[in-house]
């Protein structure tokens, strides 16, 4: 295992520190903004399922409409 040179003069050093504290940052959402932590992003009410519903009923009338030329 490769020892790390740096802190090695503290006795009771914790390999895995930095590594928690590198997590504990990325979970916070990176450096605080001037009023402490950052407020969760908002989240879309519909999301991917407003565009797939569309989705499937502009097929459908595409489908329709050319069944309709078809046909007529």
């Amino acid at each position: 295992m490769a020892t790390n040179p740096q802190h090695q003069a503290d006795g009771n050093y914790d390999p895995a520190g930095s590594t928690q504290m590198f997590q504990a940052f990325v979970q916070e959402g990176g450096t605080p903004q001037a009023g402490g932590r950052r407020a969760p992003a908002p989240q879309a009410s519909g999301g991917p399922r407003v565009g797939l519903i569309v989705g499937v009923i502009v097929a459908l009338l595409v489908v329709a409409g050319a069944a309709w030329l078809a046909l007529g």
